[in-house]
């Protein structure tokens, strides 16, 4: 039997083999994630890595793993486009029982790759786009006194950075977000002072903040990646001043604005991403089972529908 065309090796490194100056493999947004290991496929054309978060299953000895959030990626360190089959590699020296893989936004380098999502984006190399209501908002913010500021990361201030951190929590309860959407303050605090963060505020007339985001540069794009708006300014929709914001620090930055998605595709929080988009981009990841055997005696019994892994299906 001939060798496999590709292996795997799991790193206890905390992610470190998979760092870089890329936002979302930052060490500062890998140890805020709480990064464990780092994956490392080698095949003849060329190595991939991904940081993980390694899991143990229940009360037993097995374990899976899973990417930090947002689009950390399988990459090739040297930036080199690979195309790898993963019913090719050889997992067995991890000792996993399965992967789940977020890739970043650019081609996946693994063969197969689920489409999970489509995210809305503002290119400045395209023409703009807006809707001619929220241009009307955004404009009635302005004149009724609304302020923007667009904030380095490193730079913010401890009140700036709880005042984010009320309007996102406020947001989470209002969409009934699951616990682990709860990120915390030291979370904040420490993805925001890595390279390329930034926190856009817009403070309301009386001066306390109404909508906040914030953004990172990773991967070839600038990422709206978490963000909030305070109960009161609702009617005020001021993330809309927010957005705008990030589109023009996007075109300064010449790159384009991933916005995310919906919960759901063509959900009110999609809507409103695509007044701004003038173009859009699947997101994939990739499920892989490295023991299978392991894996169907953990899922037996289970109705997981696309849960992914199984065993774990709510």
């Amino acid at each position: 039997m001939s060798p496999p065309p590709a292996s795997a090796e799991l790193i206890e490194d905390g992610g470190a083999a998979a760092a870089s100056d890329q936002f979302f493999r930052s060490r500062e947004f890998l140890g805020a994630e709480g990064a464990t290991h780092t994956l490392r496929v080698e095949s003849d054309d060329g190595v991939l890595v991904a940081p993980l978060i390694v899991r143990r299953i229940g009360a037993g000895p097995e374990r899976d793993a899973i990417s930090p959030y947002g689009y950390p990626g399988l990459v090739e360190p040297g930036g080199t486009p690979l195309a790898v089959d993963p019913s090719g590699i050889d997992f067995s020296g991890t000792g996993l029982v399965s992967v789940f893989v977020r890739h970043t936004l650019d081609e996946p380098p693994l063969t197969g790759a689920t489409a999970r999502n489509v995210v809305q984006i503002a290119d400045p190399a395209l023409a703009p786009k807006s809707r001619p209501s929220d241009r009307r908002q955004i404009r009635r913010n302005l004149e009724a006194g609304y302020d923007l500021e667009l904030v380095p990361g490193q730079e913010t201030s401890a009140a700036q950075r709880a005042g984010f951190l009320a309007a996102y929590e406020q947001t989470m309860r209002r969409t009934g977000a699951a616990p682990h959407y709860f990120f915390g303050a030291a979370y904040f605090d420490r993805i925001l002072a890595a390279d390329g963060a930034w926190l856009a505020l817009a403070t309301a007339p009386g001066g306390d903040l109404a909508a906040a985001s914030l953004a990172a540069v990773s991967d070839g794009f600038l990422h709206y990646y978490l963000s909030g708006s305070v109960d009161e300014h609702l009617r005020d929709s001021p993330m809309k001043n927010v957005v705008a914001r990030l589109v023009e620090h996007a075109g300064a930055l010449g790159l384009p604005l991933n916005l995310g998605g919906g919960l759901s595709r063509g959900d009110a929080l999609e809507e409103f991403k695509r007044g701004f988009a003038n173009r859009e981009l699947g997101w994939f990841s990739s499920e892989i089972v490295c023991d299978p055997e392991a894996y169907e005696r953990l899922a037996a019994g289970r109705e997981a529908g696309d849960f992914f892994p199984a065993y774990r299906a709510p």
